[in-house]
Formats: structure tokens, C-alpha cells, sequence
């Protein structure tokens, strides 16, 4: 993990754009790309179901302008914030702010005004939340600003996409485990993908335990499914 400087929030240095590879996404990643050599403001608004890479988007993104001694922050609504803090960021070259869904109405406020402040600058400001501009319940002002934003929605990943995923995971770990045991836990277990990785944890704590390897009939004893 990397501390970001003057925030208490944590980066996962495994969250890069050079491994967002989902190829449904292909059209968002040569924008967000394209973004890194433009020299005027630009908002973008990205939406998906849970787990499906709004935060390793977002991170990436910082990765990416930190890698390029670009000013950056990264901001999860779901952590305790300062009051007045939203609206002080508009001297940062990326602003990435994840879960907007989650403001509440003063930070909505606060997003409102630095919307209105990056006109100015060439801040990039890429915001996440689980629907689309127009579905959210926030302050008619910014919810019109934020539809004026360039609007992309991650797409569902199918099984093998999330087996894909779950496997780089495993490798940085250095676990091996056969896809039949990942394709069971959807069946059986939940088709989550956060939930599904946090399972893994668990099952991978016990085989340490037990010394023994990770196989459907180890999940179904240790799940009890």
C-alpha cells in the first residue's frame, strides 16, 4: 500500500491503468489516456455495479499522473472528511473522487463549487458513483453540471472476466488455485466479486492452517455449502 501525501487514505499499488484490461472498457481507458496530454479542464463521470473497477479506474488514474510529477489526489466519499475540503482542490492537476453517490448535501455543495472553480484551470476531475448522473439523488445544480461531464459506464463482467481478474489477484499473491473452484463459489456461493475475493482470503487462511490446498470439496467444508 502507498499513503498519499496529506490524506489519511490508503493507494493499492496493484490498482494501475496498465492493468484495467477489461476489453469492454477499451473506449474509457483511451480517453481517460488522451486526457493526460490536454491542457484545459475536463470532468469525467464513470458508473457501474459494485465491483466492477471504479476504484482501480480512479487510482490508476492518480498512479499515472504521480508517475508523470502531476499534482494528484485521490478521494473516497466514504471516508470522514474536513468540512470544506472538496472545494479546495482545484490547484491539483487529477481529482479523483469515488463514490459521489455518497455526499452528503454540503459536500455536495462543495463538489458544486469546484466543478465551477476547474473552469479556469486544467484540472482533471474524474468522479465515480454507482448510477448515472441523472439518477442521482443530489442538488439540482450539480446534478446538471455533472451531465454536462463526459459519461461512460463500466461495463458488467461476465464469470470468466471476474475468474481473469480474481487469477492476477492470486498471482500476486502467489496462489494457485484451479478456475473449477472459483466458477463453483459463483455458483454456490455469491457472483460478487468483492465478496468473492474476500471468501478466498478466508479459504486461503484455513488451508494455511490446515495444510491443505484449496479444492471444491475444502471449500464445501470450510463453507458448509
Amino acid at each position: 500500500m502507498m499513503k498519499q501525501l496529506g490524506l489519511p487514505i490508503s493507494l493499492d499499488t496493484k490498482m494501475l491503468l496498465g492493468n484495467f484490461s477489461i476489453e469492454k472498457n477499451q473506449a474509457l481507458l483511451a480517453f481517460i489516456d488522451n486526457l493526460f496530454s490536454q491542457e484545459y479542464s475536463s470532468v469525467v463521470f464513470v458508473s457501474g455495479d459494485k465491483s466492477n473497477g471504479k476504484t482501480h479506474l480512479l487510482q490508476g488514474c492518480i498512479f499515472k499522473a504521480l508517475e508523470q510529477n502531476l499534482k494528484a489526489v485521490y478521494v473516497d466519499i466514504k471516508q470522514t472528511l474536513p468540512t470544506d475540503f472538496l472545494n479546495t482542490l482545484s490547484d491539483y492537476d487529477w481529482v479523483c473522487i469515488d463514490n459521489i453517490d455518497q455526499l452528503s448535501e454540503i459536500q455536495q455543495q462543495e463538489l458544486f463549487d469546484l466543478y465551477n472553480q476547474i473552469k479556469q484551470t486544467k484540472t482533471k476531475l474524474v468522479v465515480s458513483a454507482s448510477k448515472p448522473p441523472g439518477e442521482l439523488a443530489v442538488l439540482k445544480d450539480l446534478k446538471t453540471r455533472l451531465s454536462l461531464a463526459v459519461v461512460y459506464r463500466l461495463e458488467q463482467l461476465d464469470d470468466q472476466e471476474k475468474i481473469n481478474l480474481i487469477q492476477r489477484k492470486m498471482q500476486d499473491k502467489n496462489l494457485d488455485i484451479d478456475d473449477k473452484v472459483y466458477a463453483y463459489l459463483f455458483k454456490v456461493f455469491s457472483r460478487d466479486l468483492s465478496e468473492v475475493l474476500s471468501v478466498i482470503d478466508k479459504l486461503d487462511q484455513e488451508s494455511l492452517r490446515q495444510k491443505s490446498p484449496i479444492s471444491i470439496p475444502f471449500v464445501k467444508k470450510i463453507l458448509k455449502i
